[in-house]
């Protein structure tokens, strides 16, 4: 039997419009959807009757497959001839563990492709009015995973972020946000720099907080900012607060 494919495809940051044209194709010729939680109900409504939904998603400290039960399931299904789409949020290899499918994938010889996503840091932020590069401000971005900032065995290096990158994009970092400001405190960034939380980036449910790093922990805190959420470090938040401080003055123009 000629096997099936493997598509590993990044559904986007949230607002399922944000998909690409050949995220879309894949879904609907796929006979088999392993989907994610953070995947929007609206793109799965995409597949065709006949496909197979198979929700697998992780949430912290709850986990409905494991990783070895996904790439499994999804190399069972293309050697049985059919169209295996994996969709995961944001892009597949940007934290989403896409790497670990497609090397299982080739070794079991089942024909595989990547098909990529926009990235939560870079959706979340353009959403929250931020650009992670600015001319004059940041040169450089960084994205991180705040989920290593404690007893992780490959944990962070928040001095090489402190002081050599110009904006840090943390993901799945809220529940470790005071150990992360105590870090790039601790390594010289300066207690000012402004810093952002963006929830649920994207969406119509997007929030978003901006204070310094001195205090947004407080802030997460106080107004229970939870995931998905994206973590913003950098001067490029104060983009933001001049783009607000614009619309207001226009807006009292008109008014």
């Amino acid at each position: 039997m000629k096997p099936g494919r493997i598509s590993i495809v990044g559904a986007g940051p949230g607002d399922p419009e944000l998909i690409t044209v050949k995220a879309m194709r894949r879904i609907q010729d796929a006979d088999i959807v392993l989907y994610d939680r953070l995947v929007s109900d609206e793109l799965l409504e995409y597949a065709k009757p006949e496909a197979r939904l198979i929700y697998c998603g992780k949430s912290p400290g709850s986990h409905s497959m494991t990783q070895r039960e996904i790439e499994q399931t999804l190399i069972h299904h293309a050697c049985l001839g059919r169209n295996v789409v994996r969709l995961k949020g944001g892009d597949p290899l940007v934290f989403g563990r896409g790497g670990e499918e497609v090397l299982a994938a080739a070794e079991a010889g089942v024909p595989w492709e990547v098909v990529p996503g926009i990235t939560s840091a870079v959706g979340a932020a353009a959403a929250a009015g931020i650009p992670l590069t600015h001319r004059g401000i940041a040169a450089s971005f960084a994205v991180v995973t705040g989920s290593r900032s404690s007893d992780a065995e490959e944990p962070v290096d928040w001095k090489r972020l402190a002081d050599g990158v110009d904006t840090i994009a943390i993901y799945m970092g809220v529940g470790q946000l005071p150990r992360i400001q105590a870090e790039l405190l601790r390594h010289g960034k300066q207690p000012s720099t402004p810093a952002a939380l963006i929830e649920n980036g994207t969406t119509a449910r997007q929030r978003t907080v901006t204070g310094t790093l001195e205090n947004i922990g407080q802030l997460a805190a106080s107004l229970k900012i939870g995931n998905p959420a994206m973590i913003i470090i950098g001067e490029v938040v104060a983009v933001r607060e001049r783009l607000a401080s614009l619309e207001a003055a226009a807006k009292s123009m008109i008014g």
